[in-house]
């Protein structure tokens, strides 16, 4: 019966999200109709020959709106089942995946081609290749300096990540206080707080890879996941070999953050607050909290990045700002609750 209930509860929130998607591409300056839209889609999948929109409507549909609002269901997945993956490796259900310091050297990355120009070689990729790369020279100092002895600690992981944080940081910091172009200032801080501005179809298919990829990567291992949360020496009892696994979690969650911080800046909280709301609804078996994480947090996402363009038209809000103010109060609530562990009143 848990299992119906589960799989009709999917159901409706695959509806739920595929009605989010219409809404946000209905969502714009011009005043685009349903009809419309399921005509243009329709027509660039191949299922009809002929069209009613004009040039210039597919053009916003199909280039504009529908790269956008894929891009902000990947980004909602991807950060929510890295933040459910990270809570299990370090045992705590108030981390989140920038707890490895990939926002932190991504930003660092960002802002050297915003300002320095760095990576020009890359042309219109050098964002992302860069933001990449120092999310993961950030995640690399994070995991050397959290061996002890060649095992992984995660009260080091957790130091570490706080200290890797801090000093890419005051570099980022260093590099905004040197620079005298206002204009780079204001588009390093834009990307360091969110946007899914730049979204085009050419930077969501490795995102959208990388996450089917580490999904199933994940889900194969679900029951080593669960086995973290019942604490190291159980797990170890039951055949998981701990150090090994945090180091294959630790590598999946670098790998699918920073590809998707690259491509949408800093979002914080998604990771937090989506895989908590899953285990309240679902329960904590990984099995069903990884995809009820990855739609939860699309459909979070989507409608986040309906907010940020609407809550200060014709200008754009950092879609961070927006999930800022939803997920802070719910973290403090979060912080005091009474039976706060997992398993507990989950």
């Amino acid at each position: 019966m848990m299992k119906k209930n589960s799989r009709l509860f999917m159901a409706f929130l695959c509806c739920i999200l595929f009605i989010s998607m219409m809404m946000a591409i209905l969502i714009g300056s011009v005043g685009i109709t349903p009809t419309i839209i399921l005509e243009v889609l329709f027509y660039k999948l191949g299922i009809i020959t002929e069209v009613s929109a004009t040039n210039s409507q597919q053009i916003i549909i199909w280039e504009i709106r529908v790269p956008r609002v894929l891009l902000a269901a990947i980004v909602g997945a991807a950060l929510a089942i890295s933040g459910a993956a990270v809570q299990a490796l370090v045992k705590n259900s108030i981390a989140d995946p920038y707890i490895l310091g990939v926002s932190s050297g991504a930003s660092v990355g960002a802002t050297s081609v915003i300002l320095l120009g760095t990576f020009s070689a890359f042309g219109v990729y050098a964002l992302s290749v860069a933001a990449f790369l120092g999310s993961i020279v950030a995640v690399t100092f994070v995991f050397l300096l959290a061996r002890v002895n060649g095992r992984t600690s995660v009260m080091r992981l957790l130091l570490s990540g706080i200290a890797i944080s801090m000093i890419f940081s005051a570099i980022t910091n260093f590099i905004l206080m040197m620079s005298n172009e206002q204009g780079g200032i204001q588009s390093v801080m834009h990307w360091m707080l969110g946007s899914l501005a730049g979204a085009k179809w050419s930077n969501i298919i490795i995102p959208f890879l990388v996450l089917i990829i580490a999904f199933l990567l994940l889900t194969n291992r679900y029951r080593q996941l669960n086995a973290l949360l019942l604490g190291e020496e159980t797990a170890t009892t039951m055949g998981v070999n701990v150090d090994r696994f945090r180091i294959y979690l630790i590598l999946i969650v670098s790998l699918l953050t920073g590809v998707v911080v690259a491509v949408s800046g800093t979002i914080g909280f998604v990771g937090l607050i989506v895989p908590h709301i899953v285990r309240i609804l679902v329960g904590s078996n990984y099995k069903v909290v990884l995809p009820f994480s990855a739609v939860i947090g699309s459909i979070f996402i989507v409608w986040a990045d309906m907010g940020a363009r609407v809550a200060i038209a014709p200008e754009e809000m950092p879609i961070g700002i927006i999930t800022a103010l939803c997920g802070g109060p719910f973290f403090i609530w979060m912080l005091r609750r009474q039976r706060y562990s997992f398993g507990e009143g989950d």
